[in-house]
C-alpha cells in the first residue's frame, strides 16, 4: 500500500509536456485558412492555440491529444470552407487528419509530406483540385488514403503504390486521367488489394481493376480499313475509268482511220 501511494505521489510531481510552439503555429494557420460560416469552431481562438492539451485532454473540439500534443483532427461535416494551410505539417505528431465532408478547396500541399507520422488522411467530399502529390509517399505510416468525391485532376502517383502500409485507397469519383498504376492496381504478395470501386467515377482513367474501356462509334481498325477500302475502291474505280477512257479513244481513232481511207484517191 506504502508503495502505491509513494507511486501515485511521484506520477503527480511529475511535469505536464508542456505546449508545443509548433502545433500552436500549425493550428493557428490552419484557423486562418479555414472559413467556419456556421461557427462550429467558435472554440478554436488564440489563447487554445498556446495550450490547446493538457496530458491526453484536448480544449480544442475536434481535436485528440496524446502526452500533451496534437494527435487528431477530425472536423467532418462543419461546413468549412477555404484551403488547407501548408502549416498544417508543423502539427509533427498528428497521425490522423480527417477533414471529409465539407466544402474545402483549392491544392493538397506538398508540405503534408512531412507529416511523417501521418497514418490516416481522409480529405473526401471536398471541392479539392489540383494533382494528387507524389509527396505523399514519403508520408511511410500511411494506411488510409481516401480523397473521393473531389476535382482532383491529372495521373495518379506511382509512388503511392510503395506505400506498405497502405490498406485503403480511394480517389472514385474525380477528374483523374491516365493508367491506374499496377503498384495499386494489382499489388502482388501480401500487399492489400483495390478494387474497381477505389478508381471507378473518372471518365479518363483506365487500366485494371477498372473494365475495359467501351469503344465509341468507330475503332481504330475499322477506320484503318474503311480508309484502305476506299482508297482501293477509288483505285479500281480509276483504273477502270481509264481502261474505258482508252477504249473509246481507240475506238474512235479507228473510226478517224477508216474515214480517212475512204476519202484519199487510189493512185
Amino acid at each position: 500500500m506504502g508503495l502505491l501511494i509513494l507511486f501515485l505521489l511521484t506520477c503527480a510531481s511529475l511535469p505536464l509536456a508542456a505546449p508545443d510552439p509548433n502545433d500552436e503555429a500549425c493550428l493557428t494557420q490552419l484557423s486562418q485558412t479555414l472559413r467556419d460560416p456556421l461557427n462550429n469552431l467558435r472554440n478554436w481562438t488564440k489563447s487554445t492555440f498556446a495550450n490547446p492539451c493538457s496530458g491526453f485532454t484536448s480544449y480544442l473540439p475536434g481535436a485528440t491529444c496524446n502526452n500533451g500534443r496534437i494527435y487528431k483532427l477530425s472536423l467532418t461535416s462543419l461546413s468549412l470552407q477555404g484551403s488547407i494551410s501548408p502549416f498544417l505539417s508543423n502539427c509533427t505528431n498528428l497521425q490522423s487528419l480527417d477533414l471529409s465532408s465539407n466544402s474545402i478547396s483549392g491544392p493538397i500541399p506538398q508540405d503534408l509530406q512531412y507529416l511523417v507520422n501521418l497514418a490516416v488522411l481522409n480529405l473526401s467530399s471536398n471541392r479539392l483540385e489540383g494533382e494528387i502529390p507524389q509527396q505523399l509517399a514519403l508520408c511511410a505510416y500511411l494506411n488510409v488514403i481516401d480523397l473521393h468525391d473531389n476535382l482532383f485532376t491529372g495521373q495518379i502517383p506511382q509512388e503511392l503504390g510503395l506505400l506498405a502500409r497502405l490498406s485503403a485507397f480511394d480517389v472514385s469519383n474525380n477528374k483523374l486521367s491516365g493508367p491506374i498504376p499496377a503498384s495499386l492496381g494489382n499489388r502482388s504478395g501480401n500487399l492489400p488489394r483495390f478494387n474497381a470501386s477505389s478508381f471507378e467515377g473518372n471518365k479518363g482513367l483506365y487500366g485494371y481493376p477498372l473494365p475495359p474501356m467501351k469503344s465509341k462509334g468507330l475503332s481504330v481498325l475499322a477506320i484503318v480499313g474503311i480508309g484502305l477500302g476506299s482508297g482501293l475502291a477509288s483505285l479500281v474505280l480509276s483504273f477502270t475509268g481509264v481502261c474505258i477512257w482508252l477504249r473509246i479513244t481507240e475506238e474512235k481513232m479507228a473510226t478517224e482511220e477508216g474515214k480517212m481511207s475512204q476519202s484519199m484517191p487510189d493512185y
